[in-house]
């Protein structure tokens, strides 16, 4: 099993996009074995924090280059969110 956390930031002025972008992305995580455990949305309404599972780092891989989720991010354009993701495990 891998565990991440992903920390998104959303442009100022693209926020609502943002929010539209990381549903239809996240909504492709079962394809690949993924699970989104929470979802999380800053008090800022710029942020959001995911917490994920996949069966294994395979499938974390054929998420990352899912075409259909490269062409989510295309069509955003400078409006596409930032993301940053971590690995981690429990202690």
């Amino acid at each position: 099993m891998l565990t991440l956390v992903a920390l998104v930031e959303f442009p100022v002025g693209a926020e609502a996009a943002g929010h539209r972008y990381e549903d239809a992305v996240l909504a492709l995580l079962g394809r690949h074995g993924g699970h989104l455990e929470r979802r999380l949305r800053g008090t800022d309404g710029q942020t959001e924090v995911h917490v994920i599972h996949f069966e294994g780092r395979a499938g974390y891989e054929s998420f990352l280059a899912d075409p259909e989720r490269a062409a989510l991010r295309a069509t955003l354009g400078e409006a596409a969110p930032t993301t940053r993701v971590i690995e981690v495990h429990e202690v």
